[in-house]
């Protein structure tokens, strides 16, 4: 087979001229040396200090206090550990962590379910007044959430719910922004569904449950993930409403180390509780992330 030949006008231009591929390679490589060099001076900024405190959770007091700054230390112990963990009655961690995984896991299963519904009902049941409700309900949701602080405190407390996990489960759970990527990834599933399900004598429960639904997969669990980690690292709610050492969850409970490690200047104390309380959501990040990545595009999953 014979090779194309390039005429004047071709060879004069840079992408079909003998060095035009070599230029525009060459571009694409510094670019990407550029781009990567970034990333990865970020990463490092970001890494230095997460291993530093894992690192210092290792140490001994006289260490900390002598050393300066060291990334790795000289002898790595285990005591600060085996102090945290032994230490069940001022600061019963492993208690904490349970009370927190409780209350996120209920909290992020129940608004899975109610976000769903909402969305549902937001993108596909017609009734007056509906796009007019869901963008003013939107537009109060970018309120701060410190003002709703004390009417909720005087909700909760009428309810009893104070020093309860239903303090934590419930408030939240039709949250706007997660209704609001529920309502336009259902936007993108064709109505012409719907319309197949309804001449079959299916109604709107049966439309979602069996149709919508499984659909919803990835928008979902992104969701979800939000719900978890927001659940989870929710902090200044809980100091609000817990006063009771045992039903703490783990947020809370990191401020009240504060002042029985803090006040013996236990460092390696407190930087080992810390590590404890971010394993749950760092392990749910590693075996959720693919799902995370592909929720991102929110009409993933769906063909047209």
């Amino acid at each position: 087979m014979s090779k194309p030949v390039l005429n004047e006008t071709d060879m004069k231009n840079p992408r079909l001229g003998p060095s035009g591929p070599k230029k525009a390679a060459s571009h694409i490589s510094i670019s990407k040396y550029i781009a990567y060099t970034f990333l990865i001076v970020l990463c490092i900024i970001w890494a230095i200090p997460v291993i530093f405190g894992i690192t210092t959770s290792f140490r001994s007091q006289a260490e900390v206090v002598s050393s300066g700054f060291r990334l790795l230390p000289v002898n790595w112990i285990f005591d600060n550990y085996v102090t945290i963990l032994q230490n069940t009655s001022t600061a019963p961690i492993l208690r904490w962590l349970m009370n927190s995984v409780f209350i996120a896991t209920l909290h992020t299963l129940l608004v899975i379910v109610v976000i769903s519904l909402t969305g549902y009902g937001y993108s596909r049941m017609k009734f007056k007044g509906r796009d007019a409700l869901f963008f003013t309900l939107l537009g109060i949701s970018f309120f701060p959430g410190v003002v709703n602080l004390i009417p909720s405190y005087k909700i909760i407390d009428a309810l009893g719910w104070v020093n309860t996990s239903w303090a934590m489960i419930i408030p939240g759970l039709a949250g706007m922004g997660n209704i609001f990527l529920v309502r336009q990834f259902m936007m993108g599933v064709p109505k012409d569904l719907d319309e197949s399900a309804r001449v079959d004598g299916a109604g709107d429960f049966k439309i979602y449950y069996s149709i919508i639904l499984p659909l919803m997969k990835p928008v979902l669990i992104v969701c979800g993930l939000f719900s978890f980690t927001g659940s989870w690292n929710d902090f200044l709610w809980p100091v609000i409403v817990y006063t009771d050492v045992e039903k703490m969850p783990v947020t809370a409970g990191l401020l009240l180390l504060q002042d029985i490690y803090g006040n013996y200047r236990m460092i390696g104390q407190l930087m080992g509780s810390a590590i404890l309380a971010i394993i749950p959501t760092l392990l749910l990040f590693l075996f959720a992330q693919k799902y995370f990545v592909q929720s991102i595009n929110l009409n993933a999953g769906i063909k047209g």
